[in-house]
């Protein structure tokens, strides 16, 4: 298994526990990779965007990788909070283009056309070997979603996670979004994890347990008839893209607890049915295993003196991204 996100390794996987929940009676296309009319590779991004270390070789140094959570400086959040407002206004652009008929190829060429046109470098782009700029992971595919040539359909809902590395630091943020008119249990969905996602930062703040974003997170999936999928941990991200803390979105017994300096991710995938996931043939695709439709949403978050910043709020809309 390829590794694009944060997974629950089996060593970390003894500190979470399960849910189940029953998925709805509904139709919906079920998706499987096909093949991508487009490839590139490096040589794609212009020579003067710097670039991560493992950009070339598609492999990670581990001992670039912290062994505890960082405290970062101001001036390095700062230049963490930058790369995450870009990350939003990509998501934020491609939103607008999204509609039945477009390939999700496209979406990915849009993407890494605007990130690379403003000085950055798309984070996901030969992490670990993947081989797009951004995920899209449509109804059943949970994560890891390597953008191709199905046109997406009406009905359909889509995980676009953008993340791109900018002066040296990533930013990372997704959303599922709708592909026309939907049926009221994908409305359903979104909103649910949504709401997953706001009690989760919601249990975020200094001096507060780690494990406490995920207990918030599955009591309210489990409340609306929803559950998490455990594979996928939020993470602490900054020079690096995927380090320490672990976030899961499940109840756990993380250690640890939080402190004013801290980055991480919260971006619980949340299903209408099973928890538990299979990965295709590509290596990368994450899909459920009784084929229920899923839906992430994703911020980077500060956690500050007083509470937490969300460094990945959409300003236009999230006056207030500061919960104190």
């Amino acid at each position: 298994m390829q590794t694009y996100c944060r997974l629950a390794t089996d060593h970390i996987r003894s500190l979470s526990f399960w849910a189940w929940s029953k998925p709805p009676n509904t139709k919906f296309s079920l998706v499987k990779p096909v093949p991508s009319s487009t490839v590139y590779d490096l040589d794609l991004i212009p020579s003067h965007i710097e670039k991560p270390s493992y950009a070339q070789s598609g492999q990670v140094d581990p001992q670039l990788i912290p062994k505890s959570p960082v405290i970062w400086s101001q001036p390095e959040i700062d230049k963490i909070r930058r790369s995450c407002q870009l990350a939003r206004k990509v998501l934020n652009d491609l939103h607008t283009i999204i509609e039945p008929g477009i390939p999700t190829e496209e979406l990915d060429a849009h993407a890494r056309d605007m990130i690379t046109s403003l000085s950055a470098y798309p984070s996901p782009l030969n992490f670990n070997g993947f081989p797009k700029s951004i995920s899209t992971s449509v109804n059943n595919v949970a994560a890891h979603g390597i953008p191709d040539g199905r046109p997406l359909e009406n009905g359909d809902i889509l995980n676009i996670d953008v993340t791109v590395y900018l002066d040296g630091f990533h930013g990372d943020c997704s959303d599922t979004f709708m592909v026309g008119k939907v049926d009221e249990h994908a409305e359903n969905l979104i909103n649910v994890t949504r709401e997953c996602l706001e009690e989760g930062i919601g249990a975020c703040g200094p001096g507060k347990w780690l494990r406490g974003i995920g207990h918030a997170i599955q009591k309210h999936a489990k409340k609306n008839d929803c559950t998490t999928v455990p594979l996928f941990l939020g993470h602490g991200i900054g020079e690096f893209f995927h380090g320490p803390p672990d976030i899961y979105h499940c109840l756990n017994n993380y250690p640890g607890q939080m402190k004013p300096g801290m980055v991480f991710t919260v971006e619980p995938v949340v299903s209408e049915g099973d928890r538990r996931v299979r990965i295709l043939e590509d290596g990368w695709t994450a899909v459920t295993v009784d084929n229920s439709r899923t839906a992430q949403m994703e911020h980077t978050v500060l956690v500050t003196e007083t509470g937490v910043e969300i460094l990945t709020a959409n300003v236009d809309v999230d006056h207030d991204n500061v919960t104190k």
